[in-house]
């Protein structure tokens, strides 16, 4: 117990905001969240302050905060976004700030002050989330439960974690990330109370675990919700919310990679697993080796990235990547694995094939004899383009024809070389699809080594080939 609770208080001194950080932070805050009061106040509005900032759970390298403007929850909804967005650039204008419009389910002020982020979001003050209009208005209910459950003692234990889930990768509830999100932390933190109690926890979890804070449900209600929550791992009721999950952006490969991390740490305590582990970029030597000593094909796509934010950019880049196997597969190409990748320019979508090149002719299995229609129309379809047939095998019509596409490489190029509205009749998604009809770029095998001179792609590759054993 001792050697974690000198690890807990080494790692704390690295993560703990310094005492001008948190002066800062806390200054911009309130002179933001007076300046916001004061413009809502004209519209019958009411702001909070939200976010880690509130709880004191943030980390240094984060200076951030949101305020929500709660509108009357009679006011039309164009009105409400339209204020909130006017109070939001006036507000980062007067703190000489700089600011963009984002989108979630409203549209909102992002700005930056004196280094610090900060997001003004409008949304509706309800008495009850049963007339919840979006997931935004949900906010203020999350504010209110940590103001009376969360206690002081628990800020440190709760940095404890969010630095661990970091160092590891599977901090962030975004689309990339697809881990724990803040607010999934502090309910973990108010459930087990400690850290160290959660990993202990966490090492029992079975996928579908439930854990309801507030007991809305009896064990007779388990199977229930794990139908309705089909195929989430990790199932935290929402404490203001029972039917919602606050951990279903956590996928299945990060459920057990937290407690394999869990374990690993309770056997063999060490600040390492605060910290991330530096990956060197894949030299070329090394890639040529794994691609000799897999067997296994290559083949990386390259395309200017789309300007979308990114929790639309990634559900689009795996959804075409998800088409494209599905694509070569009607082709006979097999895909072994698959994933993606950006940088602040370009998207890099890899497949490693286990059947990549096929051979010239293609065996194509027609209907029985006896079924005189399908026969007459399969006969006439390759009455000239045969290398062999049509003959009989057992019952069947055969035909031996000429493949069109011999490699996965030129598979990918005739299909993907089309204008923006074939790709997407072809279920390319479309900001994926408007950057693809203007050019790609494509690598096979050793071209890959071309794309290693970009250190992040390089950085990227060593961790696909890096071995995982999450049990």
């Amino acid at each position: 117990m001792k050697k974690y609770s000198l690890i807990f208080r080494e790692v704390l001194k690295e993560i703990k905001p310094s005492k001008e950080q948190e002066v800062h932070l806390k200054r911009v805050a309130n002179k933001a969240l007076k300046l916001v009061k004061g413009e809502a106040k004209k519209y019958k509005a009411k702001a909070i302050l939200a976010g880690s900032i509130t709880r004191n759970t943030w980390l240094p390298d984060k200076l951030e905060f949101d305020i929500f403007i709660m509108f009357p929850e009679e006011m039309k909804e164009k009105r409400m976004e339209n204020l909130g967005l006017r109070i939001g650039k006036k507000v980062v204008r007067k703190l000489k700030g700089t600011f963009k419009i984002e989108y979630a389910e409203h549209p909102y002020v992002s700005g930056n002050v004196d280094g610090i982020d900060i997001d003004i979001v409008p949304c509706y003050e309800l008495k009850s989330l049963e007339k919840i209009k979006s997931a935004v208005d949900r906010t203020p209910f999350h504010v209110r439960y940590l103001e009376k459950n969360f206690k002081k003692v628990m800020s440190n234990e709760v940095r404890l974690l969010k630095q661990f889930l970091k160092a590891n990768e599977i901090y962030g509830a975004d689309t990339k990330t697809q881990g724990f999100s803040g607010y999934s932390c502090e309910l973990l933190i108010i459930k087990y109370k400690k850290f160290l109690n959660l990993l202990k926890e966490a090492v029992k979890w079975n996928p579908g675990e439930i854990i309801d804070i507030e007991k809305y449900y009896t064990k007779k209600d388990f199977e229930k919700l794990k139908m309705m929550f089909k195929n989430q791992p990790l199932i935290l009721i929402d404490p203001v919310d029972k039917n919602r999950n606050t951990a279903a952006a956590l996928s299945p490969r990060n459920f057990f990679l937290f407690k394999k991390l869990a374990k690993a740490f309770l056997k063999n305590p060490s600040n390492k697993f605060f910290f991330p582990k530096e990956i060197k970029p894949m030299r070329e030597e090394d890639y040529i080796k794994k691609l000799r000593k897999r067997e296994t094909e290559i083949i990386v796509l390259k395309f200017e990235k789309p300007d979308v934010i990114e929790d639309i950019l990634w559900p689009q880049l795996t959804k075409f990547a998800d088409r494209v196997c599905s694509i070569l597969k009607e082709y006979d190409f097999k895909v072994m694995k698959k994933a993606v990748f950006a940088d602040e320019e370009f998207c890099y979508v890899l497949f490693e094939f286990e059947i990549w090149k096929l051979p010239e002719v293609e065996k194509r299995v027609g209907p029985i004899i006896f079924d005189l229609k399908d026969s007459k129309n399969f006969l006439e379809k390759y009455k000239e383009d045969t290398i062999n047939g049509p003959y009989v095998e057992g019952i069947r019509w055969v035909v031996e024809t000429k493949r069109r596409f011999l490699t996965a490489k030129e598979k990918l190029i005739d299909s993907l070389s089309k204008s923006f509205e074939i790709l997407v009749a072809k279920g390319i998604p479309n900001y994926i699809a408007e950057k693809l009809a203007k050019g790609f770029d494509i690598f096979a095998g050793s071209e890959v080594i071309l794309l290693l001179k970009n250190r992040k792609f390089a950085i990227f590759l060593k961790k696909y080939f890096t071995k995982e054993k999450l049990i």
